[in-house]
């Protein structure tokens, strides 16, 4: 006797292994859609804050002082916080735009490529930020020291424990649950 054939059932065969969960591919959309604009919502403020606060610094006195070496480090930072908030705010902007064209697939894909882009862009702009002021108030070696430290930080802890468990999941076998193609 054949029994029916559940949506979620139709869902999973043929690709290997599912989420271990009870749910739809509209499910599953909606909630790493859900996932990413929460985790979007941490990120986001910092680097509003980190704007507005470089913004704000070449009407201060005394920053006509700079060396320039310093007005080159505010310039970048400046910059890749600029270009973080454009790619953390990008997926807002594509659902907008893209609103009942049935693109929730498109849009959890590329708000995942945006936000890595936006993290990478916001870690430069941190680092920017703390050699920017640590060379204002202290020595060269400091500098050094503190920049050094500060990008082995976000190596350390944004990239490459990350991507070591994705680089071991792989080994083991392991795929993406997610696809870029429409179907």
């Amino acid at each position: 006797m054949e029994r029916d054939v559940t949506e979620r059932e139709r869902y999973t065969q043929g690709r290997g292994r599912d989420s271990g969960r009870e749910e739809t591919e509209e499910e599953r959309l909606d909630r790493n859609l859900s996932e990413m604009l929460q985790e979007l919502r941490v990120a986001i403020p910092g680097v509003q804050v980190l704007f507005a606060f470089l913004l704000a610094v070449p009407f201060q006195q005394g920053f006509e002082k700079v060396t320039d070496f310093q007005r080159d480090v505010y310039f970048a930072t400046l910059i890749c916080t600029a270009i973080s908030a454009v790619l953390l705010m990008a997926p807002t902007a594509y659902h907008r735009l893209t609103f009942r064209y049935q693109q929730k697939r498109r849009l959890v894909f590329y708000s995942n490529r945006f936000a890595i882009a936006g993290i990478t862009f916001l870690a430069l702009a941190m680092l920017g930020a703390i050699t920017l002021v640590t060379d204002y108030l202290f020595s060269d070696t400091a500098t050094l020291v503190v920049a050094g430290l500060a990008f082995a930080a976000f190596a350390i802890f944004w990239y490459a424990i990350p991507l070591r468990r994705r680089l071991s999941l792989k080994a083991q076998g392991q795929e993406p649950l997610t696809e870029s193609e429409d179907r």
